[in-house]
C-alpha cells in the first residue's frame, strides 16, 4: 500500500486543483445558514387557505359591476299630510303601504281614493315591517314608495325645443342644494316656456319627492337633466350657438337691456347666498342683474329664476 501517502487515511480531505476544499465548514455551508428572508404573509403563500379565501375575494370582486356614487336610490315619502300632499300633485309612486290595522281617518281614506284613481299598489303590513322599510322615520301607520327620478341628458334640452320650433330656453341651476327651490325653478320654466332645467350631479339638490310637490306637476312637463361638470355643458351649450347668461348682483346690466332674449339663451342662477362659482361664472356670455331696493341683498333662487325668465318671455 506504499506510495498512496495519507490520502487513504479515514478523515482526509481530498484538494481540488486550486487547493480550495470541497467539503468541510467552508462558504457553502455559510451560505446555508444565511436563511431566505422574512416569512410571507400567510394570504401571499400558495396552498394556504388564507392565499385561497384572499384569490376567492378577488374573482368575486371583478364579477361585481362598480357601483358609481351617483346612483340613483328609492325614496320614502311617510306620514299621512304628506303622503296625501305627494298624491295630489302627482309624485310618482310605485307602490303605497298601510299598517295593519291602522285607525282610518279622511287622509287615510283621501289617499285610498287617489291611489285607486292612478292604480297605485297598494300594500298592508305589520307596522314592524313598515317600521323597517322605512328605517324607523315616524310614518302614522302610511307611507309611498316613490322610484328614482329618470333624469334627461342636457344635450337632449336643444333638441327638444329645435322639435317645437323654438329658440332653446334652458335653465342652469349652480350651487341649488335645497329641493324646494329646484321644485320652484321647475314650475316657472313650465310657466315661461322654457325647455328644461339642468342641475349638476354632485353637490346640489336632485328631483326628489319635496321638489316634485313644490313644482305643483311641473316636472311631468319639464325634463331635468344632470351635467357632470357645468363650466363644460355650457361650453358645449355655446358651441351651438346659444346665449349664456348668468343672473349676477355685482357687475351686472339690467336684467331689461338684455337684447338677445329672442335667440337661445341658457340662464344661469347661482345660490341665494353665494351666488355663481367663478368657473361658471367665467364661462357667462353675460351678466344680468335685477334692479332691486337696497334694502334686499338678493332673492332665493326660485324667486329670481321666475322674474328673469318672465322678462325673457316678455321679451320674446
Amino acid at each position: 500500500m506504499a506510495g498512496k501517502g495519507n490520502s487513504q487515511r479515514r478523515g482526509a480531505v481530498k484538494k481540488s486543483g486550486k487547493g480550495n476544499p470541497t467539503a468541510g465548514s467552508g462558504g457553502r455551508r455559510r451560505r446555508g445558514l444565511e436563511g431566505k428572508g422574512p416569512t410571507p404573509r400567510a394570504k401571499d403563500r400558495p396552498g394556504h387557505k388564507a392565499h385561497r379565501q384572499a384569490k376567492a375575494a378577488d374573482r368575486s370582486q371583478a364579477r361585481r359591476p362598480p357601483r358609481r356614487a351617483s346612483e340613483p336610490t328609492t325614496e320614502w315619502v311617510v306620514g299621512r299630510n304628506p303622503v296625501v300632499e305627494a298624491l295630489r300633485e302627482s309624485v310618482p309612486v310605485t307602490t303605497m303601504y298601510v299598517a295593519e290595522q291602522a285607525e282610518r281617518d279622511d287622509r287615510m281614506r283621501e289617499a285610498f281614493s287617489i291611489a285607486a284613481d292612478r292604480r297605485i299598489s297598494l300594500l298592508e303590513v305589520p307596522r314592524p315591517e313598515l317600521d323597517r322599510l322605512t328605517g324607523g322615520l315616524s310614518h302614522q301607520g302610511l307611507a309611498l314608495k316613490v322610484p328614482p327620478y329618470d333624469y334627461a341628458h342636457p344635450d337632449d334640452l336643444p333638441r327638444r325645443a329645435e322639435e317645437l320650433g323654438e329658440k332653446p330656453l334652458i335653465v342652469v341651476l349652480d350651487g341649488i342644494t335645497d329641493p324646494r327651490n329646484l321644485g320652484a325653478v321647475v314650475r316657472s320654466a313650465a310657466a315661461f316656456g322654457a325647455h328644461g332645467v339642468v342641475v349638476p350631479a354632485r353637490r346640489a339638490a336632485g328631483m326628489t319627492a319635496s321638489a316634485w310637490k313644490t313644482s305643483a306637476g311641473a316636472a311631468a312637463r319639464v325634463p331635468v337633466a344632470r351635467a357632470t361638470n357645468l363650466s363644460r355643458q355650457l361650453k358645449a351649450y355655446q358651441a351651438e350657438g346659444l346665449v349664456v347668461a348668468g343672473l349676477a348682483a355685482e357687475g351686472a346690466s339690467p336684467l331689461a337691456d338684455f337684447d338677445q332674449a329672442a335667440d337661445g339663451v341658457v340662464l344661469v342662477v347661482g345660490s341665494e347666498g353665494k351666488g355663481l362659482a367663478r368657473l361658471v361664472r367665467e364661462h357667462c356670455d353675460v351678466l344680468l342683474a335685477i334692479p332691486m331696493t337696497h334694502d334686499t341683498e338678493s332673492l332665493n333662487a326660485g324667486v329670481a329664476a321666475g322674474v328673469a325668465l318672465y322678462e325673457i318671455a316678455r321679451q320674446r
